[in-house]
């Protein structure tokens, strides 16, 4: 007659839509005895042969209901419904006692209660989100045996924080002027700061398991279930509902004393939880009312919002190309010493222009390598941005326009805090819209000789450029022809960079709506450049040649085999 008990005791988590007041939970407990345990398994045997149309149950509810005594109590909650104890109705029933207005309010509805004789309970009874009732009290009286008694680690550290109720006062979120940092900070100051900001609200099913006679002793109050609410619509029911589970196992020790002195032992006391959801559910035609009523206010406070941010977004003026990078220095590789960090900045050719007050050069935050496969590699992760602007101005034959380039140089520190230079690179802006993955490699100056070398190691010191745009052809020379005969350099490691490139005209808009081809972003600028002239030209062969390789291949073969011999004799 061994009884399938639910070991399961951790908290569900629901979320509903509907308002909480509206949440119902029947709560059964039943003291497990050896006439309950029999009658609840003759009960089980006639229910099984029931079904095979053996015998009829009418003798055994009849039985059960004339056994129904204090051992047995059913309750159906509502959300917040106060149900007073043995315990509260002594206590509040004395109006001298009663000094806040909500005991005040306890005393009154415990005295209406007592003159119309309408106490539903007598065990089971609720604390709700005003009364004083602490987690510690919660966790030290739960009657509950799950499988695993001693706590986690993170239900310990959960069970010290403090939840945030609705009609608390909002707390002070001034900025300290001193100590905005505590660096030893006391277990008293961490509880007392630790809180969570979702507004909840708490309550507690609890049960009087004392005897019939002594009904009303703090002792014997037990948590049956823990219900919380926040204001999302999230609900945790801790332990779950049983649903097609059996009852939960609940058990109370009671020590038996043999004199004032010493313990003789204890006895156990076994009593059954069940757990029912009895909410009314929402009626079809409710449903759609509110389904409408919600998809209403959606489209509603979307109208809203639209008509805060408007229908157009800002446009550039007519001719003017806007670019938005959006980038990232991803990591760094291959270099020599460790320590490293990268000092960039972004140079705007002629035509180009940038946002007023915007920093054009960044500095990263050094790093440390780590060794993956054969090279030390430095993960820096580093994000920028720019704003920049285009204007064709020099409409001239010999105008290329040039792109933005970004350039940078590696750096690593010693111990000592000086810097040595590990390499020189630059990278073109894209010219293309969208998400670019580069890789640059870098070189730095070279001076030969063993005193170099060991100048490098010992103080940092090293070659370095007087102008980083050195690195390419710089946007400021004027000549023919860039000498650099004799300039050593040395190659050494790689940066990788990802770039977001974001490009805003109006031509894109008017290229959109008279279905243009899109062709380059000189060419929707209205630009007559050397560079648009030149992608003209070469996209104009290649459409010719295409025609010429359809119109060849649309000939049957024997008539371009005949041409062959023909072209051969007349060359003859």
């Amino acid at each position: 007659m061994a009884d399938v008990w639910c070991t399961d005791t951790a908290e569900a988590v629901y979320r509903s839509r509907d308002a909480v007041k509206n949440f119902r939970i029947r709560v059964r407990i039943q003291r497990v005895t050896s006439t309950a345990a029999l009658s609840h398994h003759l009960q089980q045997q006639v229910l099984s042969h029931q079904e095979r149309g053996v015998i009829e149950l009418d003798t055994f509810v009849s039985q059960s209901r004339s056994n129904a005594t204090a051992d047995e109590e059913e309750l159906v909650v509502g959300w917040q419904e106060k149900f007073f104890s043995k315990y509260e109705v002594d206590l509040y029933q004395t109006e001298s006692v009663c000094q806040t207005p909500l005991e005040k309010q306890y005393h009154a509805e415990i005295v209406a209660m007592e003159k119309a004789k309408k106490r539903r309970n007598q065990r089971i009874f609720t604390y709700t989100d005003f009364d004083r009732f602490t987690n510690w009290e919660e966790q030290a009286q739960s009657l509950m045996t799950p499988a695993k008694t001693r706590p986690t680690f993170l239900a310990d550290r959960m069970a010290n924080i403090r939840h945030r109720r609705q009609e608390r006062r909002q707390v002070d979120t001034n900025v300290p002027k001193t100590r905005l940092v505590v660096w030893e900070p006391s277990k008293e100051f961490m509880r007392n700061s630790h809180i969570v900001n979702t507004a909840m609200q708490t309550m507690h099913i609890m049960a009087d398991l004392g005897p019939v006679g002594r009904l009303g002793l703090k002792e014997n109050e037990y948590v049956l279930c823990t219900i919380r609410a926040d204001s999302n619509g999230v609900i945790t029911v801790k332990p779950d509902f049983n649903s097609n589970r059996g009852p939960y196992r609940q058990v109370k020790l009671i020590f038996l004393l043999r004199d004032l002195l010493e313990t003789e032992g204890e006895k156990r006391e076994v009593w059954r939880l069940y757990l029912e959801n009895t909410s009314t559910p929402i009626r079809e035609e409710e449903k759609q009312r509110e389904h409408r009523m919600y998809k209403d206010l959606y489209s509603r406070h979307k109208d809203y919002l639209n008509s805060l941010v408007g229908q157009d977004f800002e446009m550039p003026p007519p001719g003017v190309l806007r670019l938005l990078v959006n980038g990232e220095i991803v990591s760094a590789q291959g270099y020599e010493y460790d320590n490293l960090y990268v000092h960039f900045f972004l140079e705007l050719p002629n035509s180009w222009s940038s946002v007023p007050f915007q920093s054009l050069s960044g500095v990263t935050q050094t790093c440390r390598t780590r060794t993956l496969g054969k090279d030390n590699v430095a993960y820096f992760s580093y994000p920028f941005s720019f704003e920049s602007f285009f204007r064709k101005e020099d409409e001239s034959e010999d105008s290329v326009p040039q792109w933005p380039v970004l350039y940078f140089k590696v750096l690593s520190l010693d111990f000592w805090q000086r810097y040595r230079t590990e390499g020189y690179g630059y990278l073109v802006i894209p010219s293309t819209p969208g998400y670019h993955k580069v890789t640059c490699h870098t070189w730095r100056p070279l001076q030969t000789g063993t005193v170099a070398e060991l100048r490098r190691f010992f103080i940092g010191g090293a070659p370095e450029l007087e102008d980083v745009s050195d690195v390419r052809i710089p946007g400021t020379f004027k000549g023919d022809r860039l000498s650099r005969v004799g300039f050593r350099t040395q190659t050494t490691g790689s940066v990788t960079f990802n770039i977001n490139c974001i490009q805003h005209a109006r031509a894109f808009v008017d290229a959109s709506t008279l279905k243009k081809r899109r062709q380059t972003v000189l060419d929707q600028l209205g630009g007559h450049s050397q560079q648009g002239s030149v992608y003209n030209v070469l996209e104009a062969f290649q459409r010719a040649r295409k025609r010429m390789q359809e119109a060849r291949e649309s000939l049957p073969r024997d008539l371009i085999n005949t041409t062959v011999p023909l072209i051969s004799e007349s060359s003859a």
